[in-house]
């Protein structure tokens, strides 16, 4: 493997560890170093059901069409959710009306990440048409695997 092919990976795997760790200080108010085991997870960590995610808002997201949601929480400076900006775009694009895509920088606005019990960035919540979280996904997701998830979770979306 080439040296700057390395230099990225360790660059990305630092980013996010330095994330998780600010995230779970943020949440907890405590020392960082003392609970950074803990936080550390691979990127691509699934967590399928909402029974294994973290507690909600009690409020849930504001649906004012009664559309399916994805919420991406992550940051701007971060890598994973920069490689998911473009695939956020394509999917407000191409299922406008049918498909209700939202991205909060939980490092712009810490709250919400306490809000969403978020532990890793980028976490995305995957919301039915009244508003129920229905999964959440940790790490980047691509376009296919967004709209396969949808489809297992009964929610057919076409696109325009």
């Amino acid at each position: 493997m080439k040296k700057p092919v390395k230099l990225l990976i360790v660059a990305a795997l630092a980013v996010a560890v330095i994330t998780a760790v600010a995230l779970k200080h943020n949440q907890q108010n405590t020392s960082p170093l003392a609970n950074a085991s803990a936080i550390v997870a691979a990127p691509s960590a699934v967590a399928d059901s909402a029974a294994a995610a973290p507690a909600t808002p009690a409020t849930g997201p504001t649906v004012a069409a009664k559309l399916p949601k994805l919420l991406d929480l992550g940051a701007d400076k971060c890598i994973p959710c920069k490689m998911m900006a473009p695939i956020l775009e394509e999917l407000k694009r191409e299922y406008a009306g049918r498909l209700e895509v939202e991205f909060i920088d939980v490092w712009k606005n810490p709250d919400a990440g306490q809000r969403y019990g978020i532990q890793m960035i980028p976490t995305q919540i995957f919301y039915d048409a009244e508003g129920r979280e229905r999964a959440r996904h940790v790490g980047f997701i691509g376009k296919d695997d967004i709209l396969a998830k949808f489809r297992e979770l009964g929610v057919e979306l076409t696109p325009k």
